[in-house]
């Protein structure tokens, strides 16, 4: 169910097993899309967040994803349990867009010295000069 009043809600079955102290996490439909936790809340936080990352950048590399397999159509083995597992997209894809990334720069001595005496905020003088020169 992509589209829910502007929300990009998406549920995918997930197969949790305990794995000896870890409980494993396996998504049947996205290939590749698994994780771990050491307990069951800490198994569907990452389960979330790994159905996140794969439904992101499967998108921004145009990859096609299948549609989630039903639940009730799933054959999960003994000590298995099939988990549903919904992330909103539109909220990660708003996330990804503000996220802050480190960038290493170099300057001269003299003006980290400088800028240091007058208590600028590197990042924040960078961020104001880029948006000045692009024009943001």
């Amino acid at each position: 169910m992509p589209n829910r009043g502007g929300k990009d809600v998406r549920t995918y079955p997930a197969i949790f097993s305990r794995n000896g102290s870890t409980v494993s996490v396996e998504f049947p439909d996205l290939p590749g899309c698994v994780t771990f936790g050491k307990t069951e809340e800490e198994a569907i936080s990452r389960a979330k967040e790994a159905l996140e990352g794969f439904l992101y950048y499967s998108e921004q590399d145009g990859d096609v994803v299948s549609a989630p397999t039903p639940f009730d159509k799933l054959a999960v083995k003994k000590r298995e349990a099939v988990v549903l597992v919904t992330v909103r997209m539109d909220i990660v894809r708003e996330e990804e867009a503000n996220k802050s990334i480190t960038k290493s720069v170099t300057i001269p001595n003299w003006l980290n010295k400088l800028g240091i005496e007058a208590n600028i905020n590197f990042s924040g003088a960078l961020q104001d000069a880029l948006k000045e020169r692009l024009g943001v």
